[in-house]
């Protein structure tokens, strides 16, 4: 299978237990860049390397396509040991800025979880506020199958949210753009302005 030369794998995670780490999660976050809802997080532990079976359903979740992603997201709900959503709001983003409210996300997926890590994998950020050994990776969800698959759970857990906003706010079609900066999301701001769930700070909600 020589697309699996293109996967993330578990060698990350093997080195680490190898220096007697039990409880390694994997942490990545999905919706830096969208002009309106929340940024959310996701740690998750996984019981061992992705099966050969299953390889396939664990990449970079912007790799995968829709089908695809809740296809993984379904069977690793079942499959981790543990996984856990954080989020950071869109007044918060406005507030503090996008970097802090990423790494707010993220600690408070790692503190939602039942079982406690005693090492983190993150995408490229250090959270200076936990007390638990870190490995930053840029990238990791790429290489890392523990970040791969919190990245995806990330994903379609967003996705979900902004489905069912997509209901409250239908003007702006969240149920197709997830709040990205699409033509038809630029073109609905222009008309009806920004609403409770924009970013109001981002360049291209108040243009």
């Amino acid at each position: 299978m020589k697309n699996n030369v293109d996967l993330p794998n578990f060698l990350i995670e093997k080195k680490l237990l190898d220096k007697n780490y039990k409880t390694i999660a994997g942490i990545d976050e999905v919706g830096r860049g969208t002009l309106a809802g929340p940024v959310f997080a996701c740690a998750a532990i996984l019981p061992c390397e992705v099966p050969t079976g299953k390889k396939s359903l664990i990449n970079d979740s912007k790799k995968l396509s829709a089908k695809k992603r809740i296809e993984s997201y379904e069977w690793l709900k079942d499959w981790c040991i543990d996984y856990a959503i954080g989020s950071s709001s869109a007044e918060e983003i406005d507030l503090h800025g996008i970097v802090y409210s990423v790494k707010q996300a993220m600690i408070r997926a790692v503190n939602n979880l039942s079982v406690k890590p005693d090492h983190l994998i993150i995408d490229a950020l250090k959270l200076e506020k936990l007390n638990i050994d870190q490995t930053s990776i840029p990238k990791a969800d790429e290489k890392s199958e523990s970040v791969a698959s919190a990245s995806i759970l990330a994903k379609v857990s967003r996705d979900n949210l902004m489905i069912k906003l997509h209901e409250k706010y239908s003007d702006y079609d969240f149920i197709s753009n997830k709040g990205y900066g699409t033509k038809n999301h630029l073109l609905a701001l222009k008309k009806n302005g920004p609403c409770k769930i924009h970013r109001k700070t981002f360049a291209r909600v108040n243009d």
